[in-house]
């Protein structure tokens, strides 16, 4: 039987996503941004170092606000109080007013985040999640190479253009969702309080603790990939053959595999796209030429398109339907930690175990995580099944 297709919602969510994306350049280029500002190496740290704990509060206070306020009102909120960080932040002169609103910037960047991970899960039929994030997953991947692009071009030409043209595509995102998502009841507020606590929740926990460890693999791309090819020799424009491969198989695989994989049973998926992770970054340690990063990155971006499509699906399966936003936000927190550590861990383990050390602790864990996702699978299915019982319940109520 031919399925329906996705939901207008979906697709004006998809397109906000998309224009928002090709604006990101603020965070990519605030080194340099803050370099030219005369900080010095230790002081830009202790800037992205708030900008980091700013990010770990933002996703749980988008859940918080994605159930009580609504999906509509989070994302048109988030999005706006974003540019306004990022303008005041551009306007910045000292190194205090720089410090707190880059906090204020990781605070607010990511709060839309768990409401739009619960609209989707909102408008999509479960049967058409794993395609429906998988194809947000390709949004995020096909802007960010244009927004790295056109921000390297507008830097030329003053960083303030960079806020500029950031706090715009935020802009319009908000404006696409306020002039394109129905305006809708504060979503299952008066069963919020009865609902099930994320933290007496021990298998989803856990399943949220497995992606902080496949993100802490995942992380070394941006991390010990760098840090290897500089060992080499390499020089830094190499790495853009690494990104390259990463970026055109996303954007030329994932819409096919998407669909795809919603056959199977999502943990399995995960556990498989877990291992070739870690095996594809274990291979980064045999690595010595351009060509070879290239290679170990294929096969780690092929299981990187395994998990992309995936990841949000499982949430929202898992989660209560009155719960979206909360359960998101979590997941999300745990995205934001796993990116702290892997810079932390990833750094300290290459600089005093080795890099052999790095490589196979990447493969090792891969293989961790994927092992424990199958013996996790049967209960989350279980959980699927019971979680799809109560959505018809509430929407026939």
């Amino acid at each position: 039987m031919r399925k329906r297709p996705l939901p207008r919602v979906f697709w004006v969510l998809f397109a906000g996503q998309l224009v928002n994306r090709t604006g990101a350049m603020v965070l990519t280029f605030l080194v340099f941004y803050l370099s030219s500002r005369g900080l010095s190496p230790a002081r830009i740290g202790v800037v992205l170092t708030a900008a980091g704990i700013g990010g770990l509060a933002s996703q749980p206070l988008g859940g918080i606000l994605a159930d009580r306020l609504g999906r509509k009102s989070t994302l048109v909120a988030g999005m706006s109080a974003t540019a306004g960080c990022m303008l005041l932040l551009a306007a910045a002169t000292d190194r205090v007013s720089l410090t707190v609103l880059a906090a204020l910037l990781g605070l607010t960047g990511d709060v839309y985040r768990p409401a739009a991970a619960a609209l989707v899960a909102d408008v999509v039929p479960r049967d058409q999640r794993t395609k429906a994030y998988g194809l947000m997953f390709w949004a995020i991947n096909l802007g960010y190479p244009i927004a790295g692009a056109a921000g390297g071009l507008l830097a030329g030409h003053g960083y303030w253009l960079l806020f500029a043209a950031d706090a715009l595509t935020c802009l319009l995102f908000a404006a696409i969702i306020a002039l394109g998502v129905p305006s809708a009841p504060r979503p299952h507020a008066a069963r919020t309080s009865a609902s099930r606590p994320v933290r007496r929740d021990p298998l989803f926990l856990t399943f949220v603790l497995l992606t902080v460890g496949y993100g802490m693999v995942y992380g070394q791309a941006i991390v010990g990939v760098p840090l290897a090819m500089r060992d080499h020799g390499l020089p830094p424009g190499a790495y853009a053959a690494v990104s390259v491969v990463n970026g055109g198989l996303i954007i030329l695989l994932q819409p096919l595999a998407g669909a795809w994989l919603g056959r199977f049973a999502p943990l399995r998926v995960l556990a498989v796209s877990w291992t070739v992770v870690g095996i594809g970054m274990g291979l980064t340690g045999f690595a010595a030429t351009v060509p070879e990063y290239a290679a170990t990155a294929a096969i780690w971006t092929l299981g990187e398109i395994g998990v992309g499509g995936l990841l949000g699906g499982v949430v929202a399966n898992l989660a209560p339907a009155y719960g979206q936003g909360r359960y998101q936000a979590v997941f999300g927190f745990g995205s934001g930690l796993s990116k702290m550590a892997s810079s932390a861990a990833g750094t300290a383990v290459y600089a005093t175990a080795g890099p052999s050390v790095l490589w196979w602790g990447c493969a090792g864990l891969g293989a961790g995580c994927a092992a424990a996702a199958l013996l996790l699978s049967p209960a989350a299915q279980r959980r699927t099944a019971r979680t799809a019982v109560e959505e018809e319940e509430l929407a026939c109520a």
